[in-house]
């Protein structure tokens, strides 16, 4: 189906990138750039990419697609170093959390590929080579915002590419891209960044908060581990959006401030109450989703082997573990291991196995 994709920064996106295009997909041959060639050489003796370079050069002709896997800011300057050297009908993607300005960008350049962009929305706090993996796509949302003048026949190209790396493909305009993570990609970052600078500026001298901060507070916070060259970048490209976010942000602040203030118990305890139905109606089974997800949570001791029976019992009958992960906020959550499935008779199935080995096992419908 592929013969040559290019991929431009191999970092966790570009390296799981190139690992899943050459598992999954099957693509003959890939080449990639990266400044840093211990990465390059890393990816070249492991078979996850053919050929390699520090800059952009003829080893990108011929690409079918090529995957600019850079810092936003870096997207346009590394399209147009490509237009000598790729082929009008080959895809330029990328895989940045904003859309709008490169979109703006590369519309002065679009009569020489066709651009599609891109943003998987999975990853990590780590960001590097070593941390890039196969799986990493799997049952993730990938947004694509292609250009105008874009065929359909290239974009369902491109999303049975999408697919066979195991994500799911959801379309929108690049400027709808843009307001919808900046409410809940961009923003949120920028708040558990400012959680952890303010429990820092508040700490005692023994640094008491820092030895004591668990739970939940690691688990909102987890975030901000997130390479921060990446984010200074995002959050300067989607600038307008984020201040608009912000601003709703700080009337929602602004109104428990005031109702604390006023000693209004009725009002804070609506606040909670409205956020509280508002993020169980998150539901585990949602018809008019994408993606089905049908899950349960099993109680477990945390001891060597637990999980490692619950997977063998779901194997010996035939059922397939589509996620699996630990809870470690246990705060209004039962169960401390999460397992998803593909069908509502595949999770029943399990929930029965389970009981019959005395399990306790939760399901949220």
């Amino acid at each position: 189906m592929l013969k040559k994709v290019g991929i431009i920064g191999l970092g966790l996106i570009g390296g799981s990138l190139a690992k899943a295009l050459r598992k999954r997909v099957g693509v003959e041959k890939i080449v990639a750039l990266n400044r840093n060639e211990d990465v390059l050489k890393t990816a070249y003796n492991e078979g996850v990419i053919d050929e390699y370079t520090l800059e952009i050069n003829s080893v990108f002709s011929d690409c079918d697609i090529v995957f600019i896997c850079t810092p936003v800011n870096f997207v346009f300057d590394y399209a147009k170093k490509l237009i000598p050297f790729v082929d009008k009908n080959c895809i330029i993607s990328d895989v940045g959390s904003t859309k709008g300005k490169i979109y703006e960008h590369i519309k002065e350049i679009s009569d020489n590929f066709f651009y599609i962009g891109g943003h998987p929305m999975t990853g990590s706090e780590k960001f590097r080579y070593t941390a890039s993996k196969e799986h990493l796509f799997e049952n993730a949302y990938y947004i694509l915002a292609p250009a105008e003048n874009v065929p359909e026949k290239k974009i369902d190209y491109f999303k049975k590419i999408i697919l066979k790396i195991g994500a799911i493909p959801v379309i929108v305009s690049p400027f709808l891209h843009d307001y919808i993570t900046a409410s809940i990609s961009h923003v949120p970052h920028i708040i558990a960044a400012g959680l952890c600078n303010n429990v820092k500026m508040l700490d005692t001298k023994e640094h008491h908060m820092h030895q004591i901060a668990a739970g939940g507070f690691k688990d909102i916070t987890r975030i901000a581990s997130s390479n921060p060259e990446m984010w200074e970048s995002i959050c300067f490209e989607n600038k307008d959006e984020i201040l608009k976010v912000i601003a709703s942000l700080e009337k929602v602040i602004g109104r428990i401030k005031k109702d604390l203030s006023c000693e209004d118990h009725e009002d804070v305890h609506k606040y909670f109450d409205e956020a509280r139905l508002y993020r169980d109606s998150f539901s585990n089974v949602t018809p008019g989703s994408f993606v089905k997800r049908y899950e349960i949570s099993i109680d477990v001791l945390d001891k060597p082997g637990s999980i490692a029976i619950i997977a063998v019992l779901f194997s010996s009958n035939n059922l397939n573990i589509k996620n699996m992960n630990i809870v470690n906020n246990r705060e209004r959550e039962n169960g401390v291991l999460k397992v998803s499935f593909e069908s509502e008779s595949e999770r029943q199935k399990a929930i029965r196995i389970l009981r019959e080995m005395n399990y306790d096992v939760y399901s949220k419908d």
